[in-house]
């Protein structure tokens, strides 16, 4: 294990990391996992459970609905960080206290209280020289993964982050400059010259280039409306996704 570093330097130095080796302590991971549960949570309710897998058949029965992307099939570990309600209301129920967690409100708390512990742990297993990644096919395949993992009413999976000792050299993702997302006191309308200068960077670096020309498009734009976020593609998970919440005790 490497040594603990710098949380700055972490973060403008951090990477996705999709190749693992295939050794790691699962014990260790939940000390982790209890250090992260001292994230910022709504109203001290702990909103979020997490579930641990690493077994080679859940993971083949998982790695469909997460598209087979190898950042999944390769960790030795995966943790998928859901909003959950359920515990919460049955204490409730269980304490002569009437529950009013059934809407879209109650869902957004959850979700927020999940992302923030996810994002904690992975500062943390970074620190310590562990490599992630990010998987957002979590909400696109949501009941599915409910279903393989056995989730009960208000219980939504959220993400899902690979966890493994790096075993790759893994790229850097270009970001935007930090005054193009910094705005003072009010909102501060872009203009179609500080787009052009803002976004100049990552037009032209060379994988941007490669994108645009493998895709058979005009720029980098289209490539993301197009290709990788299509407007189909969002409507249709987003309706799914909408009615998996009202099948888990949201929206109602």
């Amino acid at each position: 294990m490497t040594q603990p570093i710098e949380l700055q330097e972490l973060l403008m130095s951090r990477k996705s990391i999709r190749k693992y080796k295939p050794m790691i302590s699962v014990q260790y991971i939940e000390e982790l996992l209890e250090s992260a549960f001292h994230a910022p949570t709504t109203g001290n309710m702990q909103l979020y459970s997490v579930i641990i897998n690493q077994d080679e058949k859940m993971k083949e029965l998982l790695a469909p609905t997460h598209f087979n992307q190898g950042a999944f099939r390769e960790a030795p570990v995966t943790l998928t960080f859901c909003a959950d309600y359920n515990r919460f209301i049955k204490w409730c129920e269980y304490r002569n206290a009437k529950p009013g967690y059934d809407n879209f409100l109650s869902f957004m708390t959850a979700a927020m209280d999940a992302l923030l512990v996810a994002q904690t742990f992975c500062l943390l297993a970074e620190s310590k020289g562990y490599g992630t990644c990010y998987l957002g096919t979590t909400l696109y395949n949501a009941e599915s993964i409910a279903q393989i993992l056995k989730l009960p009413k208000f219980v939504v999976p959220i993400i899902t982050l690979s966890v493994g000792i790096p075993n790759e050299e893994a790229k850097q993702q270009d970001r935007l400059p930090a005054k193009a997302l910094i705005h003072h006191e009010v909102y501060e309308e872009y203009s179609e010259k500080y787009i052009d200068r803002i976004y100049q960077e990552k037009e032209e670096l060379p994988d941007s280039h490669k994108f645009v020309k493998e895709n058979g498009k005009e720029t980098l734009a289209q490539v993301y409306t197009d290709v990788r976020y299509k407007k189909e593609d969002n409507e249709a998970f987003s309706a799914k996704l909408l009615d998996f919440l009202k099948k888990q005790g949201f929206m109602q």
